[in-house]
């Protein structure tokens, strides 16, 4: 199978995100190892097929900002309601994999939805299906097909944040008319 090229240009995110995740692998940011990791950056990307990192080409720090901290929010909550949950109910917590479909066929907005959700203590991204775009979410206490909505919901809503703060502006579009939409009909998405 002959692998298109894919111009140098459009594999530079990819590029430079490996070689800073070398840096960190070993805690060494100094010049020369990091000409190293970007040498085997490049023959990792000419050898392995990875597919290139589209960017949407915004990114809104005013959304960022707030995202983050009601992300941090949620861990600190979370964490707390797993510990509640590991010393009073202990093995009586009923747990369950929900199916939510994301809105956008993004390779990077559903990466960054499943990474943002799998950081939040008590849930867990088991299955992708790429072809629909739908992740499977382990869910810690999910008791009825009410908890698993609320679920979906939070999870929708973290992809709701993303593509806000990185999404491309069809994706942003959608987005805003579904909040419209849902408005109008006395709910939010």
């Amino acid at each position: 199978m002959s692998r298109k090229p894919i111009s140098l240009r459009t594999e530079l995110p990819l590029l430079i995100w490996l070689v800073i995740v070398w840096g960190a692998l070993w805690r060494d940011f100094s010049p020369g190892n990091l000409l190293f990791g970007a040498l085997i950056a490049l023959v990792v990307a000419r050898i392995f097929y990875l597919p290139p990192v589209e960017l949407s080409g915004r990114f809104n720090v005013l959304r960022a900002v707030p995202f983050a901290l009601v992300f941090l929010a949620k861990v600190v909550a979370a964490s707390f309601q797993v510990i509640y949950l590991a010393v009073v109910k202990g093995p009586k917590v009923v747990n369950a994999v929900v199916e939510v479909p994301l809105r956008s066929h993004s390779d990077l907005m559903v990466t960054a939805t499943g990474h943002v959700l799998s950081l939040i203590p008590g849930s867990l991204v088991v299955e992708v299906d790429r072809s629909t775009s739908t992740l499977y979410i382990h869910g810690l206490d999910i008791r009825d097909e009410a908890d698993a909505a609320r679920l979906r919901k939070e999870v929708q809503d973290t992809e709701a944040g993303l593509i806000r703060i990185m999404g491309t502006k069809a994706e942003l579009e959608a987005l805003e008319a579904e909040t419209a939409t849902a408005s109008r009909k006395g709910a939010t998405p």
